[in-house]
C-alpha cells in the first residue's frame, strides 16, 4: 500500500470501493460538473488501475486524485486509455516497464496550493521507484476546446518539446488540432505560454517530458489534450533528487 505524508497532505492508494467512489466524484466535479451538480466520472479503466488519493491530513478531505495503469512494456500499449485517441504503434517496441497516469485532477477550491502537486508527484515517484517503471505517460489536458487562448503554449510545445521521432504518436482521433503544422514560424511568448500551460504538463516538461505533435479535441470532457511521455532516465539529476526527497 502506497502512503506518503508531507506537511498537511497525505497521499495513499485507494483501498475500498468508497475510496474509488470519492475519486470519481472529485473527477466529476473537476471535469464535468456544471453549477455545482454532483455525479461520478467513471469508465472501464477504473477497474484496471491503482487509484491514488491526496487528502488533507487533519480531516481526510480529498483534494486531488489520479489513477495509474501499469504495463509490462510497449507490447501492452493498446490497453491504455490514451490508445483510444492516439496511434501509439511507435511505442509498441518500448522494452521497459511503463505506467499511464490518468484522470489527474485537483479540487478547484484547492487548485492554488502548490504543495498538493508536490505531494502527488512524490507519490508518483514512490510508485515509479517501487515498480521499476522506465516510462511515464498520459494525456495532459487544457481546459475547453477552443485553441485560440493556447496559441503560445502550443507554439512552445512545437518549438521545444515534441516527442523524439522514434516514439512520436500519430493521429487517430477524428478531431485534432495539428499545432506542429499550423504554428510553423510562430515564435511563442514564453511568459504567456507558461501562464496558459496546465500545471501538470509544466511539471512533465520541467522533468524532460515530451508531447505529441497534435492535440485531441475531447468534447466529452471539454478539453484539448496532448499525449505526454517521460522517460525516467531523462529526468535531470537535481530534479530527481528533489522528487525522491519528497517521496522519502
Amino acid at each position: 500500500m502506497l502512503r506518503l505524508q508531507k506537511g498537511q497532505y497525505v497521499a495513499r492508494s485507494a483501498q475500498t470501493e468508497a475510496d474509488i467512489a470519492a475519486a470519481q466524484a472529485l473527477r466529476y466535479r473537476a471535469f464535468r460538473a456544471e453549477d455545482g451538480e454532483a455525479g461520478r466520472d467513471s469508465d472501464r479503466f477504473d477497474a484496471l488501475c491503482t487509484h491514488i488519493l491526496v487528502e488533507r491530513a487533519r480531516d481526510a478531505k480529498l483534494v486531488c486524485c489520479f489513477r495509474l495503469l501499469p504495463l509490462s512494456d510497449g507490447t501492452e500499449i493498446t490497453r491504455s486509455y490514451a490508445a483510444q485517441y492516439y496511434d501509439l504503434s511507435a511505442l509498441a517496441g518500448y522494452r521497459g516497464k511503463m505506467v499511464e497516469m490518468g484522470r489527474f485532477c485537483i479540487d478547484p477550491d484547492f487548485a492554488v496550493d502548490p504543495d498538493i502537486l508536490r505531494v502527488a508527484w512524490g507519490a508518483m515517484t514512490q510508485f515509479v521507484d517501487d515498480e521499476g517503471v522506465e516510462m511515464l505517460f498520459g494525456c495532459a489536458s487544457f481546459a475547453g476546446t477552443v485553441t485560440d487562448s493556447y496559441q503560445d503554449a502550443f507554439a512552445m510545445l512545437r518549438e521545444r518539446h515534441l516527442a523524439p521521432s522514434r516514439w512520436l504518436p500519430r493521429v487517430k482521433a477524428p478531431d485534432v488540432f495539428r499545432f506542429a503544422r499550423r504554428l510553423v514560424g510562430r515564435r511563442p511568448d514564453a511568459k504567456r505560454a507558461m501562464l496558459t500551460m496546465p500545471p501538470l504538463l509544466r511539471t512533465y516538461l520541467l522533468m524532460g517530458g515530451w508531447v505529441s505533435d497534435h492535440a485531441v479535441v475531447d468534447r466529452d470532457l471539454n478539453t484539448l489534450h496532448v499525449f505526454t511521455g517521460l522517460e525516467i532516465s531523462a529526468i535531470p539529476p537535481t530534479r530527481a533528487r528533489l522528487l525522491r526527497g519528497v517521496a522519502g
